[in-house]
């Protein structure tokens, strides 16, 4: 059982803190933020709230591990940056996966946030600081890299890769055998049938470019 600091006080914080408490053995013990969004009252769900530049002086990364499943805020930039600026203090990472998602011995990274019925057929490899909301299908021999976000009810057919930075609306489809490049974001029930370029976004079906936009300038 780890004892766990999770960064951020805002819902996926809040969703993350209900899962880890009553879906697995770890123990939530703190939460953390950087120091210019402290609130007046330092508790959150009766726990701590510390500073996220000094949280090593009173949870120091020997016997305390760290947990930020952040939003998806500019293409997961933000997320990745919390993510290495922990990992540059020497914290090591949970990942929770529910106890009601389909897994079998895929490899998954630390920092994921994988939530209920979520299905991840055999020989998928998922990377690190991805989450996966609530009913997802991914399919077998695809690969996930690190810092994606898929919403919900998301079909990702098998055999497909997908580069850092993606984001997947609502009802989105990806075709079997797709490179989704980095940073593509595609949107609401859109129908990925191409392999797609970097930081483009995609709306429809079949999906389109939006040559106008650069998925980085959008706020999702």
């Amino acid at each position: 059982m780890a004892k766990v600091i999770i960064f951020g006080i805002q819902d996926f914080a809040e969703l993350a803190h209900y899962y880890l408490e009553h879906d697995s053995e770890h123990e939530v013990v703190a939460f953390c933020l950087h120091k210019a969004y402290m609130p007046e009252i330092k508790l959150f769900r009766g726990l701590p709230i510390v500073e996220f530049e000094n949280v090593e002086t009173s949870y120091p990364p020997s016997k305390f591990e760290f947990f930020a499943p952040m939003s998806p805020k500019k293409m997961n930039k933000i997320r990745e940056k919390v993510y290495l600026e922990a990992q540059h203090k020497g914290y090591s990472f949970i990942s929770y996966i529910s106890s009601k998602a389909t897994v079998f011995d895929n490899q998954i990274g630390d920092n994921c946030f994988i939530l209920e019925n979520n299905t991840i057929q055999p020989f998928t490899k998922i990377g690190n600081n991805v989450i996966l909301w609530s009913g997802n299908h991914i399919g077998h021999h695809s690969v996930i890299k690190d810092h994606v976000m898929f919403t919900s009810h998301v079909v990702l057919s098998g055999h497909c890769i997908v580069e850092s930075n993606c984001f997947f609306g609502v009802n989105a489809t990806i075709r079997d055998g797709i490179v989704l490049a980095e940073g593509s974001l595609v949107a609401m029930s859109a129908s990925i049938t191409k392999n797609t370029d970097a930081w483009g976004v995609y709306v429809g079906n079949p999906a389109k470019k939006l040559e106008s936009k650069d998925s980085l300038e959008l706020d999702i």
